[in-house]
């Protein structure tokens, strides 16, 4: 059985990623790029399914683990009776290769170690070739794979993996690389690992130290591993940012709610380039404000709520039912259909992001603007249809409350951009479709029973996602219905202190039963609108009680089981940690993102 989600730490080299636990097993990893088939698997079934382990070949009486000050290199110290063990692990990158290098330090003591590989590519399935190479080195292969594994250790194949056991001394170190390749171009070269860790350190070392982040006031050592992980998640080539290197990690234990996170969602579109920007991170958030253009270009009525790395747009969504999911939670889906659903809010992140860009000072892009003119000509004909919603339902559409705030932040952010950068637009017409949009959400969105905005219209859920009237700047935070639909969903969402995103007992999500962790993004939302309305002390004791849920290498999931007092979703979620970033900011700047987001003397936004 694999480990607690918040038992694992991630390794990468902003092309792919694994994952390692605490027992010194990396039990996913994807090589080369994130979204690709996973050679190591165990995380979503057995061992067989593809794992990587070096451990102690005897009892273990504690372990720590810790990133290296400002990198993405663990190290994991196994104590035992026989003495310490230090296992580093990184991932390293040369062109059209990947390395994953783990290297065994002693730190006291004669410890034995047992190293045990098992390579499964395509999902846990495929048993490789292996052979060994004239120069020593065990090759496998499998198809258009590659895997070239480099090690002093003897090894022996058995049952279809290979093991191996050695001694671990005080004052020698043992190395391991494994390197990919495709399986037609020739063998790669052999590398020095102690080289390669060197190197990796360095470079994370010299990105974090071009990167200030005093402005995250007292909580800049939490803030960095946020931008780290960010960063770890950010395609070096194409700038796109995954929404989480792992798929089917379930958001409820044991249930069906298990998607696949290895795309780039344009949802998370705004409050990423703020967390980015607010850091002083100027290229990175130029190179996801150039995805975001790459992947809408085209028809807007063809706009896609996601994409692929590269701005793929075809993901289709299937399942592998030969793996049993983590801790049974089936099905284990790869790809995913809400690419092709409705959301009409991902239309207001895309305008606020490049309304967003232009305010905080990115270079404009030639055809960003002409791009934007387009997809709010396409919205003034759809926004009057209901959609599937931010929560990507599939219990059918509904004309949701929150979409169609976003609805209104697109053609406000149109309007601003004309207004304030002298950009060419039909500025009276979209004025008064921004005005009818509003007036709407006022009257159909708002339950005079309930007292506050509903999730959608004519029902009387509640929903987490309408923190972001507030924060979009829709109405003022003070407003007595804002107010009121804050008080609504502390007093009814809410779970041991958190958000949880809506009423499950509704079925909007079309899937019923179970119980879903509180969604951490919401909670840090949660804490944003505290601080907009001025209630600060709340706003700084819920980030401390967030930010207390981290595993102790720092990383956050989607959400949490207060229940069973787990993460649970998919690791590291990258949103998760763009909301840390940006609250806190928003409790150590006078006027941080949210105020700036939802500063109100430029929104028009008139009260109904």
């Amino acid at each position: 059985m694999a480990l607690r989600i918040e038992d694992y730490a991630l390794i990468g080299n902003c092309e792919s990623a694994a994952l390692v636990g605490r027992d010194g097993s990396i039990d996913w990893m994807a090589l080369p790029r994130f979204d690709s088939h996973a050679s190591f698997a165990a995380l979503l079934g057995t061992p067989e399914n593809g794992r990587w382990q070096i451990a102690p070949a005897v009892p273990v009486t504690r372990v720590t683990r810790r990133y290296r000050e400002g990198t993405l290199v663990l190290e994991t110290r196994f104590e035992t009776e026989a003495g310490t063990v230090l296992l580093v692990d990184a991932m390293g990158r040369r062109e059209g290769h990947g390395d994953v290098v783990r290297l065994v330090r002693a730190e006291s003591g004669s410890v034995p170690m047992r190293v045990e590989i098992v390579l499964r590519p395509g999902y846990g399935t495929v048993v490789p070739w292996v052979s060994r190479l004239a120069d020593g080195r065990v090759a496998a292969v499998a198809g258009p794979d590659r895997y070239v594994l480099d090690t002093t250790v003897p090894l022996r194949g058995q049952d279809f993996r290979t093991l191996g056991e050695f001694t671990a001394e005080e004052g020698a170190d043992t190395a391991f690389t494994l390197t990919w390749s495709p399986s037609f171009h020739p063998v790669p070269q052999a590398v020095d690992p102690a080289q390669i860790i060197e190197l990796v350190t360095e470079d994370w070392t010299d990105w974090a130290r071009s990167h200030r982040t005093e402005t995250a006031g007292d909580w800049v050592e939490v803030v960095q591993r946020s931008l780290i992980t960010l960063k770890a998640l950010t395609h070096y080539e194409t700038g796109g940012i995954v929404a989480a290197p792992t798929t089917s990690l379930p958001e409820q234990l044991g249930g069906p709610r298990n998607w696949d996170y290895r795309y780039c969602w344009l949802r998370d579109a705004t409050l990423t380039l703020y967390a980015l920007l607010t850091s002083g991170f100027l290229e990175e958030a130029s190179a996801w404000r150039d995805w975001l253009i790459r992947a809408i270009a085209g028809s807007p009525d063809q706009m896609q709520i996601m994409y692929g790395i590269a701005g793929e747009r075809r993901l289709e969504e299937y399942e592998v039912p030969w793996l049993a999911g983590y801790e049974g939670s089936t099905p284990v889906r790869i790809g995913n259909a809400a690419a092709g659903q409705l959301q009409l809010d991902v239309y207001g992140e895309v305008l606020d992001a490049m309304y967003q860009a232009r305010r905080l000072g990115l270079a404009p892009d030639d055809n960003g603007w002409n791009l934007e003119r387009a997809l709010v000509g396409h919205l003034e004909t759809i926004w009057q249809q209901p959609d599937e919603g931010i929560w990507e339902v599939r219990g059918g559409r509904k004309h949701f409350t929150a979409s169609k705030v976003m609805v209104w932040a697109a053609f406000d952010r149109a309007i601003r951009s004309v207004e304030e950068y002298g950009l060419a637009g039909p500025v009276d017409r979209w004025r008064g479709v921004r005005d009818q949009v509003h007036r709407e959400v006022c009257e159909r969105g708002f339950s005079a029973e309930k007292g506050c905005f509903t999730q959608y219209y004519g029902g009387t859920s509640l929903d987490a996602s309408l923190l972001l009237m507030a924060m979009v700047g829709f109405l003022p935070a003070d407003d007595p219905r804002v107010v009121a639909t804050v008080k609504a969903i502390e007093d009814h969402l809410l779970e041991d202190g958190f958000v949880k995103r809506y009423d499950e007992t509704g079925n909007v999500d079309g899937l019923a039963g179970g119980h879903e962790g509180a969604f951490l993004p919401c909670s840090f939302w949660l804490a944003d609108n505290y601080v907009l309305m001025g209630r600060l002390d709340e706003a700084r004791a819920l980030f401390e009680r967030l930010i207390a849920l981290r595993n102790d290498v720092g990383l956050l999931s989607e959400e949490y089981d207060s229940v069973a007092k787990r993460q649970v979703g998919n690791f590291p979620q990258a949103f998760t940690h763009v909301a840390l970033i940006n609250t806190a900011h928003n409790l150590s700047r006078e006027f941080g993102p949210a105020q700036h987001r939802a500063e109100s003397k430029e929104t028009g936004a008139a009260v109904s």
